[in-house]
């Protein structure tokens, strides 16, 4: 028997849905947002409706935005030579965080994966390659997740840049390695691979 009024219960069941939210969470932001006064939930309803209303993909980069191009592929304070391909905006913002990229990016809205039935055609490397051919690039950073999937996307890329030849095109992946507190016993053979192909001088 269920003691909770049906659109408390539908909440919870709603905030379930969300990745990382368990039963648990659910219910305790249900209840967080039933003490909140009228009027900030007003204003918590009307921003997730209007997510979807105002968001929008840029048109150069295809990351989120609300203004096409976004603000990144718009400032001239970024390096238009370089192109950092990821696989989704958050990606972007982690990048973001750093303050090391000063360059432009490319989301690809996924990775391949031949087994959830997502190939080259459903990303947007085709919208990448025409961008490298019409703009002057030096550099493509690939920075896929270092995950099969990751690897085997930015293979293609690779691929698909490299029947382009065009001159002095640079095309470089992001190292990976140990994570700051990790264990040496627990890493993999390919995290401790790559740890070594990238070591710098101390």
């Amino acid at each position: 028997m269920n003691v909770l009024p049906k659109s408390v219960q539908n909440l919870i069941n709603e905030f379930s849905k969300l990745p990382g939210i368990g039963a648990k969470t659910a219910g305790r932001l249900t209840f967080y947002l039933l003490n909140q006064p009228k009027t900030e939930l007003e204003i918590f309803g009307n921003t997730l409706l209007n997510l979807k209303n105002n968001i929008k993909f840029c048109s150069t980069c295809f990351n989120i935005t609300e203004k096409d191009p976004c603000v990144i592929c718009s400032s001239s304070q970024r390096d238009n030579e370089t192109i950092c391909v990821v696989e989704n905006p958050l990606d972007v913002l982690a990048i973001e965080k750093t303050g090391e990229y000063n360059g432009k990016y490319h989301v690809l809205a996924g990775a391949i994966s031949p087994v959830d039935g997502i190939g080259p055609e459903n990303l947007k490397i085709s919208e990448l390659i025409d961008r490298v051919k019409k703009q002057k690039v030096k550099e493509i950073i690939l920075a896929t997740n270092p995950s099969l999937e990751g690897e085997a996307t930015a293979m293609y890329i690779q691929k698909e840049v490299d029947k382009l030849k065009i001159p002095k095109l640079k095309i470089t992946r992001i190292a990976r390695g140990l994570p700051m507190g990790g264990d040496l016993e627990y890493a993999d053979e390919i995290t401790l691979s790559r740890a070594f192909e990238g070591r710098k001088e101390y």
